[in-house]
């Protein structure tokens, strides 16, 4: 986040917070959501995996091993596929036809010629239409992915995988062709994914279950390690998209039906796709490209005068923000690195708390987010105080989606001509990181009761970013 421009210039400023606000296409539903469910589910916390005791799949597969990763895989394109017989012939008229070649490889062995290369140290999965197969790397990416984030990571790989495969059974029906520029295939197998899941968390797949709760968390957690990276243009042929704009596609494909991602096409991707190269102002301040110093007087100035300007309409007196220690609050949460006091009108700042989250890891290493989560930290709890001006209650779920609808709208306006704090590339996967965190403030209440729900905390984020604060009173108003 610094003093630059970023956004497309098709991404008009959220207005301010009882002005007007623009609609982007496929975005958000203005009716009031239960903050009890998450797109019309209920919030759960079971297991989320493998079902027990269910017999593995019995699909042809080339070259597999008849290990752990490969039943994985084999039980997931086994159930994506069960799901796409039925809804092709439902939504678009058209019988599915299996993919015709299942390849399973080591990216560390002796390669596989698949799709006219060499599958040697390539730690990648990939569906072919040359001779319409999926393959996938059982040796390396399919073991990290499962380390890191569990058995459901693979699956969305794999279902995403799957749904370029129906691109390419779809044809124009799917309104893809080989001139398609590959963000838009790319945003649409996202949503294909998003699609299966929801199916999944229905209960009707047969070899897996998730839980809304922390099992979708782990899900966008994926989407959010597959993302392109900082500064990588929408426009390169190849990209995939930024894991804000990744999420959102796997949003729409969980709350809509397949004809929802089909209808993704060059003129939604130019209203609503984010990502961006950098600036060419964009510096390296130490902290990584376009990362401010959050603990610097300078910055922090900066981000209240934008907040300030965020919210100067809502008729509120703006809350006091300190980094000194203050006397304890009577009705306000011990939340950090901010901490919002209704009795004071203030906001706590414990800047060695903002300074972990603001501080990028260096390669290799574990560290914080960047500066745009640290600052949106800070921001939440000045929505908070915005809420309180306007009559709004403080705490629970509700509360929460607002916090987190609010920030998103003030992350709006710092692309407005003439905003002293801007959006910089890769900012909004940092709200991502940070709104999927457990702890997370941005869609937390004043006392830090954080929304259960990351898929809800996203959303919510995102209404707010795209259509202004307006919204995010009428459809989170609890």
């Amino acid at each position: 986040m610094a003093r630059r421009a970023w956004v497309a210039a098709t991404l008009a400023a959220a207005m301010a917070f009882t002005g007007c606000t623009q609609t982007v296409s496929g975005h958000g539903r203005s009716e009031r959501p239960d903050v009890t469910k998450v797109a019309g589910l209920d919030i759960t916390t079971g297991e989320s995996g493998a079902k027990p005791g269910v017999p593995d799949a019995d699909l042809q597969v080339e070259n597999g091993d008849g290990g752990e990763m490969d039943r994985l895989a084999i039980n997931t394109l086994a159930d994506v596929e069960e799901y796409w017989a039925e809804q092709l012939p439902a939504r678009f008229g058209k019988e599915f036809e299996p993919v015709k070649r299942l390849v399973s490889y080591d990216s560390n062995g002796k390669g596989v010629d698949i799709c006219r290369t060499n599958t040697a140290g390539v730690a990648n999965a990939f569906y072919c239409s040359l001779d319409d197969s999926i393959a996938w790397d059982r040796g390396e990416l399919l073991p990290m992915l499962d380390d890191a984030f569990g058995p459901m990571s693979v699956v969305t790989v794999l279902a995403h995988e799957m749904g370029h495969a129906i691109q390419y059974k779809l044809g124009d029906i799917g309104g893809i062709n080989q001139a398609t520029p590959s963000i838009i295939k790319e945003q649409q197998a996202d949503c294909y994914a998003g699609n299966f899941f929801r199916w999944v968390a229905e209960g009707k797949s047969k070899h897996f279950r998730i839980s809304t709760g922390p099992g979708l968390n782990q899900v966008l957690a994926t989407m959010f390690f597959i993302r392109d990276a900082a500064g990588t243009s929408a426009e390169k042929q190849g990209a995939h998209g930024s894991a804000f704009d990744r999420v959102s596609a796997f949003q729409f494909g969980f709350a809509g039906d397949p004809k929802r991602c089909a209808e993704i096409d060059e003129a939604e991707i130019k209203a609503r796709i984010t990502q961006q190269k950098f600036d060419s102002d964009d510096k390296d301040t130490g902290q990584g490209k376009g990362n401010l110093k959050v603990d610097d007087e300078r910055s922090l100035k900066l981000l209240e005068e934008s907040l300030r300007a965020a919210f100067n309409e809502a008729a509120a007196t703006p809350p006091a923000l300190s980094t000194s220690s203050s006397a304890e609050c009577p009705d306000g949460g011990d939340t950090s690195p901010a901490a919002y006091c209704p009795a004071t009108n203030s906001i706590a700042i414990d800047l060695p708390d903002l300074v972990k989250i603001g501080t990028p890891p260096k390669r290799g290493q574990k560290g914080g987010i960047g500066d745009f989560a640290a600052f949106a930290e800070i921001a939440s709890r000045f929505a908070l105080s915005i809420q309180k001006a306007t009559g709004y209650g403080l705490e629970g779920p509700a509360a929460g989606l607002r916090t987190a609808c609010l920030t998103g709208s003030w992350a709006g306006t710092t692309n407005q001509s003439g905003a002293k704090l801007r959006l910089s590339s890769g900012d909004l996967d940092e709200a991502v990181a940070e709104l999927l965190a457990d702890k997370s403030l941005i869609a937390a209440d004043v006392n830090g009761t954080v929304v259960p729900s990351g898929f809800a905390r996203v959303e919510a984020f995102r209404d707010g970013f795209y259509q202004g604060a307006g919204l995010c009173t009428r459809k989170y108003a609890g």
